[in-house]
């Protein structure tokens, strides 16, 4: 397990000052940034920063905020998670993204997706019953200009191109790409289809339940004649200094996010005891460093996935709180998860 990978993931949310008041979108942005510095420091593999557009949250742009952490980092990768590709084009992120990994030396990352969200598609003008298409086409495009070659291509949804060459170049010739897929058969077969790596949204019931997104993946590629790579996982949780504190700092802020999300998708209102047995036996990994790691070290065994990225901020958290999670996650987490995977 000496290759497995540890991330941290976050769409930005904005958190509260110490005196318990929101900040701005502005500071949240370079409170990511800091957090990101500290993982790199506290040798995490992986920061991921999702896109939104919403109140909440204040990453819209991740490769932007990623290049600003690129400056300040000499280490860390840095992914998105996820790149709504749907309502985006697929010639700008690959030009975004090429850009990122110059200025951090080859260590960015695209993860694609198809976004839980909509919010971006009347947002940049893109009709929602389009929404299956316009991912088929454009991470069909996108897997073209991986090749970094000039590209012939033509499509529905947008205008076609004939020969055309993409600037810039990454230096090593290679743009590390992932899809990110939240349960959908059809996702992972399209993933081993174009041979990409595959990243599980895994943020409720037990683990183990996605056993059969694993299989079918690798089946998939092998049918297909592709390659199959590690799979990675993300998952929400949070750390503190005891499982009782990390769950009465995640909680309250947590259960407002999402009732609002919920309000809008039909769910009813959380009840305490769904949140403690999410916590249980669940996909929230929330508490002490050694009841984070032991939860981690069984799900990363169970579904022999490679890379395990945890979504460190939902709600309004205190920073001084996220930062004391990152800081628990880099330097006290990975390692005993190294550990007893190797016992």
């Amino acid at each position: 397990m000496s290759d497995l990978l540890f991330g941290l993931d976050t769409f930005g949310d904005v958190p509260e000052d110490d005196a318990g008041k929101l900040v701005s979108h502005a500071r949240a942005i370079r409170q990511v940034v800091d957090e990101a510095v500290l993982a790199d420091e506290l040798g995490v593999d992986v920061i991921a920063l999702g896109e939104h557009h919403r109140p909440e949250y204040s990453v819209s742009t991740p490769e932007t905020v990623l290049a600003g952490i690129a400056t300040r980092t000499s280490r860390i990768r840095l992914a998105s998670g996820v790149t709504v590709l749907s309502s985006d084009d697929p010639v700008r992120v690959f030009q975004r993204f090429a850009t990122v990994d110059a200025l951090s030396h080859g260590r960015a990352e695209v993860i694609l997706g198809r976004g839980s969200f909509t919010e971006s598609f009347p947002l940049f003008g893109y009709d929602l019953r389009d929404y299956d298409t316009l991912f088929e086409e454009k991470i069909d495009l996108f897997v073209k200009l991986l090749d970094e070659k000039p590209v012939t291509w033509s499509g529905t949804l947008r205008a076609p191109l004939d020969n055309a060459d993409v600037f810039p170049k990454t230096e090593s010739g290679h743009l590390s790409t992932w899809v990110g897929v939240g349960g959908s058969p059809q996702s992972v077969v399209r993933t081993a289809q174009y041979g990409l790596p595959l990243m599980l949204a895994i943020i409720g019931g037990a683990p183990e339940r996605f056993a059969p997104y694993l299989d079918l993946y690798r089946r998939a590629a092998e049918q297909l004649g592709t390659t199959a790579h590690p799979v990675g996982m993300h998952s929400p949780g949070f750390i503190a200094d005891t499982d009782e504190e990390a769950k009465e700092v995640y909680w309250p802020h947590y259960r407002v996010m999402r009732n609002r999300i919920g309000a809008l998708r039909g769910w009813p209102p959380i009840r305490r005891q769904e949140f403690d047995s999410e916590v249980e036996g669940g996909s929230l990994y929330i508490g002490s460093p050694e009841t984070v790691a032991r939860r981690m070290a069984r799900a990363i065994r169970s579904l022999g996935v490679g890379r395990f990225d945890l979504i460190y901020s939902a709600g309004a958290q205190p920073m001084s709180a996220r930062m004391r999670a990152v800081e628990l996650y880099g330097s006290r987490v990975i390692p005993m998860v190294r550990d007893i995977l190797a016992s």
